[in-house]
């Protein structure tokens, strides 16, 4: 399945997407027509909280009454809202070499512009890759981001007004479901209620002086709007082998970038075991799975302009698509 947030008539709604991700089928409007109303259709937090039974009550319900054209709304007429708007909490991992080496050498590149301008940029990006640090091959390296800021398709993110290097990065990410602290490895994929994408905002210029203190990143990452995910949650039966996923990014139209989602460092099951010993991962947290590579500013030194529309495409799960602007 394919389940939305979206807005109608003032209120969050679920949505069933079906017709080839054309049509949203309202959940709770179907269960009171059925003559049941189901509180597991109040929100995507309380589908999650139900779990299996939640999932086959909205299997149910759109076997029964799908076809009732006035139960579903157009994709393109709806208020799409980030699937989950406030996940429980929210993580963010680096799970790709490639963009964990080519960042690096971005960070060094944006260091050069700053002192020697465009031609000392060109030179550092042009320097030979550095070496993966090995703590990133021996556990899996998270930090945890701001679970109230998160935003969904369609929406303008306003380019904070202490930066001047604005970058998108192309990310998936899972949601959990169950709440439980010791995984077992064994167990981890019972713990994925689904996937999502993930364009994980980034204010360089400032990440970059943060990061020279060892922690964080704070501002660089935390700006009303930076964490927008979209456009709706697909369960694992729809996702196939997450590692095998195709990917591209485009701006104004143009391609970027293309990659897949292999050669992950980690998987999310590992993740999941890792991040729950000895901490309990409730259901509705969210886990992003860092960039992939090539697939941010960053990596390939063409950051954002104001008015940029940027969409990022991910196999299997869909478009997630934003716009970017200058405030004055």
């Amino acid at each position: 399945m394919k389940l939305a947030t979206f807005r109608r008539d003032g209120s969050e709604r679920i949505g069933l997407v079906h017709s080839s991700d054309a049509r949203l089928f309202d959940l709770a409007a179907a269960a009171a027509r059925d003559g049941a109303a189901n509180r597991a259709f109040d929100s995507m937090l309380a589908l999650i909280d139900s779990d299996a039974s939640g999932l086959d009550a909205a299997r149910s319900l759109f076997a029964k009454r799908g076809a009732e054209a006035d139960l579903s709304i157009d994709v393109s007429a709806a208020e799409l809202l980030a699937p989950l708007p406030q996940p429980r909490q929210m993580r963010d991992c680096m799970s790709f070499a490639t963009h964990i080496r080519q960042s690096g050498r971005g960070a060094r590149a944006l260091a050069a512009l700053s002192k020697g301008g465009e031609a000392a940029f060109k030179a550092a990006m042009a320097e030979p890759l550095g070496e993966l640090a090995p703590v990133y091959q021996k556990i899996p390296i998270y930090y945890i981001t701001n679970r109230m800021i998160v935003r969904g398709p369609g929406t303008t993110v306003l380019w904070p007004r202490y930066s001047k290097v604005m970058d998108y990065e192309l990310e998936f990410g899972i949601v959990t479901r169950g709440t439980r602290a010791n995984i077992p490895l064994g167990e981890a994929r019972d713990h994925i209620f689904g996937y999502t994408i993930f364009n994980d905002f980034s204010a360089r210029d400032m990440q970059m002086v943060e990061m020279e203190g060892r922690l964080g990143p704070a501002k660089g990452k935390s700006f009303d709007g930076a964490n927008v995910m979209g456009p709706w949650i697909v369960t694992p039966d729809e996702i196939g082998d997450p590692q095998t996923l195709k990917v591209e990014v485009r701006v104004n139209g143009e391609v970027r970038s293309r990659g897949e989602t292999a050669a992950m460092l980690f998987s999310f099951e590992e993740i999941l075991a890792h991040a729950s010993q000895d901490e309990t991962i409730h259901a509705g947290e969210f886990f992003g799975s860092g960039t992939v590579g090539n697939c941010c500013g960053l990596e390939i030194g063409r950051f954002l302009e104001h008015g940029d529309v940027i969409e990022l495409q991910v196999e299997n799960i869909g478009v997630l698509k934003n716009k970017v602007e200058r405030q004055s």
